[in-house]
């Protein structure tokens, strides 16, 4: 794909068809995150029944592997956001995040005990956190601010196209080769290593990320003292949202809870990604003409709605009906939360912005998990996913209260 020119911030909208006005790196990125969420999701559709059946790892183990996996990926995108603004270059950080992603996916079929699986999650966690800032940042360097939603909408629905394909791709194997999860976890390396060859050959970034004078715009207390209230504003809604949820292991080891036969439980994150991903691009680009505020709280009136159905859920057909309105809460809120940190940040600092927003967010999500685990194992299933639904209501309620103060009113997240 040829390398992409910035347009102009000025011109009109291209309407309905706004997918064309995005440059060939967005797509190519897009693709890059289709390929590896395709390696992913295959393994992680199948890791959490891996853990407890084969290797018969207890509920508050599995959580611990996910929380702090996921915590460890965040920790990582702060530092690796900062150093691509220090830098002024996001590509190479990108090329080493993802090749660390693919050099982890052949040690879960090879694991012999828990702490093999931990050691691969946790290499492929920490590649996951030094390129998601830098490519977060990359996506707002590349296009202009009113096609910001759009792009990150695109990007985050050709992602979730490929955590569509993983979990099918599970399922279709485990049938052909009579639930040998350990044969078909070895799939994932292909799509791994063809995710890493068109990040290589296809996505170009601009001449320059922007810089600031001197190149010393880094994770400091200075670069952190300039930036906005707004950001820390967001940062900390992110949180909550974070808080409100757990990792989606749980919605997987749910269905099996619920009577869903081992080899068709990667079903769940079939659904679940399938919404997710019809839905995020839409979600992105009405991102860029309503309000934060009325796709905020409808994403959690929604995922209110899936913790319900999945606490209640006696049957798969329930626990489908859960998944599918997990995902729906997720495209309306995930592409747009990126959005946000991507306009509140200061330009030279994007990098920066994205990495403490995932660290938040990824210390968020350690807690949740942990929480979710213990939970589970004290008092039950159904205890997990009603506490969630409390935590969302009251972040939709803090939500539909909070009122900027004049200097934030025209700017703030909510408004």
């Amino acid at each position: 794909m040829s390398s992409p020119s910035r347009q102009d911030p000025g011109a009109s909208p291209p309407g309905r068809f706004i997918y064309r006005a995005l440059p060939g790196s967005i797509w190519a990125l897009g693709c890059v995150s289709m390929f590896m969420d395709i390696s992913s999701e295959l393994i992680h559709s199948l890791l959490p029944v891996f853990m407890g059946t084969v290797l018969v790892a207890s509920m508050v183990t599995i959580g611990v592997i996910e929380g702090v996996a996921e915590g460890a990926a965040a920790v990582s995108k702060v530092f690796s956001g900062a150093l691509s603004d220090y830098l002024g270059r996001r590509k190479f950080l990108l090329v080493l995040g993802y090749g660390l992603g693919a050099v982890a996916k052949p040690v879960f079929p090879l694991a012999t005990t828990i702490g093999w699986v931990f050691a691969a999650r946790f290499v492929d966690r920490i590649g996951k956190g030094i390129r998601g800032a830098p490519r977060d940042a990359l996506v707002a360097d590349i296009v202009p601010r009113r096609l910001r939603g759009a792009a990150y909408g695109l990007r985050q629905a050709l992602d979730t196209l490929g955590a569509f394909i993983g979990p099918l791709l599970a399922v279709v194997f485990m049938a052909l080769l009579a639930d040998d999860i350990k044969a078909v976890l070895w799939l994932a390396v292909v799509p791994a290593l063809l995710a890493v060859a068109v990040l290589v050959f296809t996505v170009h970034e601009p001449a320059g990320a922007p810089r600031a004078s001197g190149g010393r715009n880094g994770l400091t207390l200075a670069a952190v003292k300039r930036l906005s209230l707004r950001y820390w504003l967001i940062v900390a809604l992110g949180a909550v949202f974070t808080l409100a949820r757990f990792s989606e292991a749980f919605l997987i080891l749910r269905a099996q809870d619920v009577g869903l036969a081992i080899g068709l439980v990667p079903l769940i994150m079939i659904v679940m990604n399938l919404v997710y991903g019809a839905v995020a691009y839409p979600a992105g680009v009405a991102a860029d003409s309503l309000a934060p505020r009325t796709l905020l709280v409808s994403g959690l009136g929604v995922l209110i709605a899936a913790d319900a159905v999945l606490a209640l859920a006696a049957s798969p057909a329930q626990a489908f009906i859960g998944a599918a309105l997990w995902g729906l809460h997720m495209a309306l809120t995930q592409g747009l939360l990126a959005k946000l940190v991507a306009d509140a940040a200061r330009a030279e600092l994007r990098g920066t912005a994205f990495g403490i927003f995932n660290l938040v967010s990824g210390a968020a999500l350690l807690l949740a998990s942990l929480t979710a685990g213990v939970l589970w194992s004290v008092y039950g299933a159904a205890a997990t996913f009603i506490a969630g639904a409390v935590f969302a209501a009251l972040a939709a309620a803090g939500l539909l209260l909070y009122r900027p103060g004049p200097r934030t009113a025209a700017r703030a997240p909510g408004g």
